[in-house]
C-alpha cells in the first residue's frame, strides 16, 4: 500500500504534530509574566452583576502554566522514542504489530503444558477426550461461530458442519487442511453458455436427484444439460467431487437453496464462497483440536471406539 501513497503525507503529520505543540509552547511564552518576581494582579473587567458579583480577569496560575509546560516536554520525548511523525518509527522501535505478537508468544508459552499432552495424539482420539472437546469448543466458538453458528449448523450460505455431509472430505486429515490452509469454492456462472429456458430445465432434473418435487417432462431435456455442462465436477451421478469441492446433487443438503429459482440463479450467476486459511491465527495445536472437535461432531461414537 505505501507504494501508492505519496511520502507528502508523512511530513504533513510530522508538521501538524510539531504545529501543535510549538503552538502550545508560544501560547505559553507569550503569557510569560509568570516568569517575573511578582504575581501579576486580577484585573476588573467592570462588569458587575446583582449588586456584588464581579467578573474579575485572572492571570493564568503559575502551576497551570509549569504542568502544560511539562507536558510539551513529555509530548516530544514520547515522539522522540515512538512513532508518531509519519514514517519516522522512533528510536525504540515500537510497533503495535510487534507488541501483540509478544503478547501472543507470551500466551503460547502460558498455555503450552494445556496442549502439549494431546500433541501426539491421534485426531481420533482426541476427539474421544472430554477435556478437548471443551478446548475445540472454546476455539470454535471463537474463531469459527459467526459463519457457522455457535451450534456448527451453518448459516445462509454457510456450510452446516454437523450434517456429515462434506465438500472437501470429512476425514480428521481433509478438515485440518481445511481450517489451516483455507478454501475457495467457485461454482463458475453459465450465463453465457446456458439460456434460462435450459437452467430452469437443468435445475428440474438437479432437483430429481435429491428427491424433489420436479416436472417429469423438463428432467429428460434438464438430464441433457446436466450431462453436457455439469458433470466435470458433480460427476455423472451428481455426487460431486471432493477433489474440487463440488457438492453432492443427491443427499437433499443444500448451501444455497433447493428451489427452482435458487438453482437458476447457481447455475447462471455462478456462487463463490472462501474459508479463510487459520494457520497464521490459530497455533498447529489449536488447529488440532479444533479439527478434532468439528470431526468429533458427526463421529463422536467413532472417536470413541478408536
Amino acid at each position: 500500500m505505501s507504494d501508492f501513497v505519496s511520502g507528502f503525507w508523512s511530513y504533513f503529520i510530522a508538521i501538524i504534530t510539531l504545529g501543535g505543540i510549538a503552538f502550545c509552547l508560544w501560547l505559553l511564552f507569550s503569557q510569560r509574566a509568570w516568569l517575573g518576581k511578582t504575581v501579576p494582579v486580577a484585573q476588573d473587567t467592570g462588569h458587575v452583576w446583582d449588586g456584588d458579583l464581579t467578573e474579575l480577569n485572572n492571570p493564568v496560575p503559575r502551576w497551570w502554566t509549569v504542568f502544560y509546560l511539562g507536558l510539551c516536554i513529555v509530548a516530544l520525548a514520547i515522539l522522540f522514542f515512538y512513532p508518531g511523525l509519519g514514517e519516522y518509527k522512533g528510536t525504540l522501535g515500537y510497533t503495535a504489530a510487534n507488541q501483540v505478537k509478544a503478547q501472543q508468544e507470551a500466551l503460547r508459552e502460558q498455555i503450552e503444558p494445556v496442549y502439549s499432552r494431546y500433541r501426539d495424539m491421534p485426531l481420533t482420539a482426541i476427539a474421544a477426550d472430554e477435556n478437548a472437546r471443551q478446548i475445540g469448543q472454546r476455539l470454535f466458538l471463537n474463531n469459527c461461530a459467526q459463519c457457522h453458528g455457535s451450534d456448527a449448523r451453518g448459516a445462509g450460505n454457510f456450510p452446516n458442519l454437523a450434517d456429515g455431509d462434506w465438500l472437501h472430505g470429512g476425514e480428521p486429515e481433509q478438515i485440518l487442511h481445511t481450517i489451516a490452509k483455507g478454501r475457495h469454492g467457485m461454482m463458475p456462472p453459465w450465463a453465457s453458455a446456458v439460456s434460462p429456458a435450459q437452467a430452469s430445465d437443468i435445475a428440474q432434473y438437479v432437483r430429481s436427484l435429491s428427491g424433489l418435487a420436479s416436472d417429469a417432462l423438463r428432467v429428460v431435456p434438464g438430464k441433457r444439460g446436466f450431462e453436457t455442462y455439469c458433470v466435470a465436477c458433480h460427476g455423472i451421478d451428481g455426487k460431486g467431487n471432493t477433489a474440487v469441492g463440488a457438492p453432492n446433487l443427491t443427499d437433499g443438503i443444500w448451501l444455497y437453496g433447493s428451489s427452482e429459482a435458487a438453482i437458476v440463479e447457481t447455475i447462471l450467476k455462478g456462487r463463490e464462497n472462501i474459508m479463510p486459511a487459520q494457520e497464521g491465527i490459530l497455533t498447529d495445536d489449536q488447529i488440532r483440536m479444533l479439527t478434532a472437535w468439528v470431526w468429533g461432531l458427526t463421529n463422536r461414537d467413532a472417536g470413541t471406539a478408536r
